[in-house]
């Protein structure tokens, strides 16, 4: 059975050693979705904030960047490539975050901060047209890479 590896063997919490690790290429890919009203989504063009879907991406780069300051245990990593996608679709934003770097250790955790931080934006962005938008389906979509290798999520799941 795989244990948890942010633990030692007293069971504290500690930040993983990954100074014996090979730099690899490493990559993941993650989603969220905000669920939004129609009437609020047909209105994205006139806000008088911006683009939502704009500042969202650039709100998930910036957020990639600045996991290891927001998850306690997580490694400051040099990152190759952020890139996150905001698409309109019929009810809501589909967002798909990709990074990549070459490094010790994954990042799927910058993935997952990169779609929720933009999936926030949206929020944030769209608030004042309606209180009750949600977001939906944070998840890890893929990663390559490292010992553990790749990971590819099931449809439906």
């Amino acid at each position: 059975m795989k244990k948890l590896s942010h633990y030692d063997k007293q069971g504290e919490a500690r930040m993983v050693d990954v100074s014996a690790k090979a730099d690899t290429k490493r990559t993941a890919r993650a989603h969220a979705f905000v669920r939004i009203k129609r009437g609020v989504l047909e209105k994205l063009p006139e806000n008088p904030k911006g683009n939502p879907l704009e500042i969202a991406r650039f709100a998930g780069v910036m957020a990639a960047k600045k996991t290891s300051e927001l998850i306690p245990l997580c490694h400051p990593l040099l990152l190759s490539h952020v890139d996150v996608e905001a698409k309109v679709e019929g009810k809501g934003v589909r967002i798909v975050s990709t990074v990549t770097t070459m490094g010790p250790t994954g990042v799927e955790m910058e993935a997952l901060t990169a779609a929720s931080v933009a999936a926030l934006t949206v929020y944030d962005m769209t608030k004042a047209l309606d209180k009750g938008i949600e977001i939906h389906d944070v998840y890890l979509l893929e990663k390559t890479g490292g010992k553990s290798g790749t990971f590819l999520r099931k449809a439906g799941k």
